[in-house]
């Protein structure tokens, strides 16, 4: 299977959404289980809405993803003459022909046929005239099979019988001499030696207009695979209407890339009842004849549980190196993170178990990077009173002397006080808590302080205390 070659190939003509996101995932692990080549391949021959943005956030969104090629990318719009001259080979060889019938001529005969029932497709009416040098603007015309049926073998849909006498002739070549997409793709994939070809179903109706131009062109007809869509909520065709499509969008989102694939793997496709897979077991477990015929459902609420699994179970380190251009766009800097001893590092085991995205961990982290907090007004009310202004006195005397600043011993003394004063545990936590953090909620309360540091840990129990104190007396 060493020989397996299969392609991504999208149009830059918008963003790269997450179906696309998913096919190139299937031809990614396609090939890595194979031990074959996934080659990415921009199909750009439509001048009018490729732009060269649409080229970046294609490689960007792949790149994110993990999903490296080992050829390209290629550009169609660096091929035209190859298209060209295999187009003038088939003209050659009378499988094509040139085409002098207007767009207002062919718009007038389709709504004609319309209106009478008859086939939409074009009448073939300059298939016979032998035009050999078009002296006005002209189409090439490929000569499509009549009779007979083309069969196709789909890995996932199985035998697909379609009747020739249906195919159109189509253009392959515009009157800019520009090729049409059903021709350049095949061009393209005959002399890239596409072994499997796997892409959405909304091809199928395609497969048969190409292969007649494989066997014609004399190359090797790929395989054929064609992917269920994937389904909003209301079970029609993922758009914006459903929320964000676009994989770029789930990145600024704060989505995991592990997470994403592994998400976008089970649309689809299974492995018993397993949900979460390494990218080894992935290419291990995958094959394509296992994906599933019916249509996928997207499901944000499972993509944000999975995406959680990830964050919990992850190392740090590589959590980390995805928090931090989210904690650069909030303005912290390589000064602030140094602010915490372990750095970034030590933020994710303790943040992350009330987190289902990196904004979540962001949103946790402020309090740990800022100088000065904004301690919750009403926190600062019920909790930093007059009355635990002492217990909070003593327990920053008792950490100023320590020389071993870690969770262990924090506990100890914190223990110590409670039993010293008769507190319950919350009586503290909870004024601790706020005095740290400016919040009702945090990490536990000894993962705070560590990752304070004991002088900024120490600063901001004096500020509480101080507030306490001023609270009192504002209120006399």
């Amino acid at each position: 299977m060493s020989d397996v070659r299969v392609r991504f190939a999208p149009s830059p003509t918008g963003y790269l959404h997450i179906g696309g996101v998913r096919t190139a995932l299937f031809n990614w692990l396609f090939a890595r289980h194979a031990g074959g080549s996934f080659l990415l391949r921009i199909e750009d021959t439509d001048r009018d809405r490729s732009t060269e943005e649409a080229i970046h956030a294609i490689i960007d969104g792949l790149r994110w993803a993990g999903l490296d090629w080992d050829e390209g990318p290629y550009r169609q719009t660096d091929r035209l003459d190859l298209y060209r001259t295999h187009a003038m080979a088939l003209l050659e060889q009378g499988q094509a022909y040139w085409c002098i019938c207007t767009a207002e001529e062919l718009e007038e005969r389709r709504k004609k046929a319309q209106a009478l029932g008859e086939s939409l497709k074009y009448d073939g009416r300059c298939r016979h005239r032998g035009i050999t040098a078009p002296d006005q603007p002209a189409t090439l015309r490929f000569k499509s099979p009549q009779e007979g049926q083309t069969v196709v073998e789909d890995f996932i849909k199985g035998t697909i019988v379609f009747d020739n006498q249906v195919l159109d002739d189509l253009i392959i070549l515009r009157t800019n001499g520009y090729p049409t997409y059903n021709f350049s793709v095949v061009i393209d994939d005959g002399l890239m030696n596409i072994t499997h070809v796997i892409r959405g179903d909304d091809h199928v109706n395609n497969t048969p207009r190409q292969i007649p131009m494989f066997q014609a062109l004399g190359f090797s007809t790929p395989q054929f695979a064609h992917l269920p869509m994937i389904l909003g909520s209301d079970k029609t065709r993922l758009s914006k209407r459903h929320g964000a499509t676009s994989i770029l969008a789930y990145r600024d989102m704060g989505y995991l890339p592990e997470a994403m694939v592994n998400y976008l793997v089970r649309l689809g496709w299974s492995h018993g009842d397993q949900e979460i897979f390494s990218l080894q077991e992935m290419v291990e477990l995958f094959d394509v004849r296992h994906v599933q015929k019916a249509s996928a459902v997207f499901n944000p609420e499972k993509l944000r549980w999975v995406n959680a699994q990830y964050l919990r179970t992850s190392e740090p380190r590589q959590v980390a190196k995805h928090l931090i251009p989210f904690l650069q766009k909030e303005g912290y800097d390589e000064a602030a993170f140094r602010l915490i001893p372990g750095g970034v590092e030590a933020l994710v085991p303790p943040l992350r178990e009330r987190s289902e995205t990196l904004l979540d961990l962001v949103k946790g982290a402020i309090p740990y990077f800022e100088e000065n907090i904004t301690v919750d007004e009403a926190a600062a009310k019920k909790f930093l009173t007059p009355a635990i202004a002492s217990s909070l006195t003593k327990f920053a005397e008792r950490i100023r002397t320590l020389t071993d600043f870690s969770k262990a011993t924090l506990e100890k003394i914190f223990h110590a006080i409670l039993e010293e004063e008769g507190l319950k545990m919350g009586k503290l936590a909870q004024p601790l808590r706020v005095a740290l953090t400016g919040r009702t909620v945090s990490p536990g309360i000894y993962d705070v302080m560590e990752l304070l540091g004991k002088e900024r840990t120490i600063q901001r129990i004096q500020a509480a205390i101080r507030l306490a104190t001023d609270a009192h007396s504002a209120e006399k």
